[in-house]
């Protein structure tokens, strides 16, 4: 296939792969506006290279015609997550959503390849608007914990230094390393109730600093310098003593301080 005929076959995926990480990215934005923790930890996105694509239709012996309908991982995107449990809700997530159909799921949990891989694979069918109407492809989504994303990329760059053939030492290593990263996620497990409360307190603290002080900013607009310090120096000090319940109850009383100052405005 000519350079031009591949561009213009990658050019829709690589669409998919911008509109789907900006998708799964604005899910994390959404838990965090509602001051709630996301099972979504982070979001990256690739589109196959075209050797990588002539490899797996050299080692599947798939014709070129074939193409986009035998490989499922043209567009792929990755999402990551802190626990084993997180894995699980965001494959429903995806399930529950109206922009994209699930062609099939792979269970590499559950299933673990003989290499020690663990992974959840969701393909889908994704829609993007070209400039000749609709297109309809497929996309990869793998679900991982950050532990499993890490051996996952160790092992992939061992198969590409070996192409495909890893000593058995190195092997048996990465699969002693599997399995401690199978006990590091059960631990990690094991207190996710702990972690996630403080991430949400963290992330709670966060959105009324910010709300606080943009407030205080605008405060500027309908008050004197002066009344503006006052409340600065207030928050400040509210702020030293990380209570999180004080926080709570001076951002209320600077709301109702702001809004008799809109109302005198008007």
């Amino acid at each position: 296939m000519e350079t031009g005929l591949w561009k213009k076959t990658l050019a829709p995926y690589e669409l998919a792969v911008e509109e789907l990480t900006a998708k799964f990215r604005h899910v994390i934005k959404e838990y965090h506006i509602r001051n709630e923790y996301s099972p979504i930890e982070r979001v990256t996105g690739r589109v196959k290279s075209v050797s990588s694509i002539l490899d797996k239709m050299h080692r599947k012996n798939i014709p070129l015609e074939q193409l986009e309908e035998k490989i499922d991982d043209i567009a792929g995107i990755r999402i990551i997550c802190q626990f084993e449990e997180d894995i699980y809700k965001v494959s429903n997530l995806i399930s529950r959503r109206s922009d994209m159909v699930v062609k099939e799921k792979k269970d590499y949990l559950t299933h673990v390849k003989e290499s020690g891989y663990r992974s959840y694979h969701v393909v889908v069918y994704y829609v993007v608007e070209t400039l000749h109407g609709p297109k309809q492809i497929m996309a990869e989504i793998q679900i991982r914990t950050m532990a499993m994303n890490f051996w996952a990329t160790i092992e992939h760059s061992l198969q590409y230094k070996y192409r495909g053939e890893i000593p058995p030492n190195v092997t048996q290593r990465l699969s002693a390393a599997s399995r401690t990263i199978i006990d590091l996620d059960s631990e990690m497990s094991s207190v996710r109730d702990v972690i996630i409360d403080a991430q949400n307190s963290s992330l709670l603290q966060n959105n009324l600093v910010r709300d606080i002080l943009m407030t205080i900013e605008n405060l500027y607009k309908v008050t004197t310098e002066r009344e503006v310090k006052k409340i600065q120096d207030e928050f400040l000090r509210i702020f030293k003593m990380n209570d999180l319940d004080e926080l709570e109850r001076f951002h209320r009383e600077l709301d109702i301080i702001a809004e008799g100052y809109r109302v005198q405005q008007i």
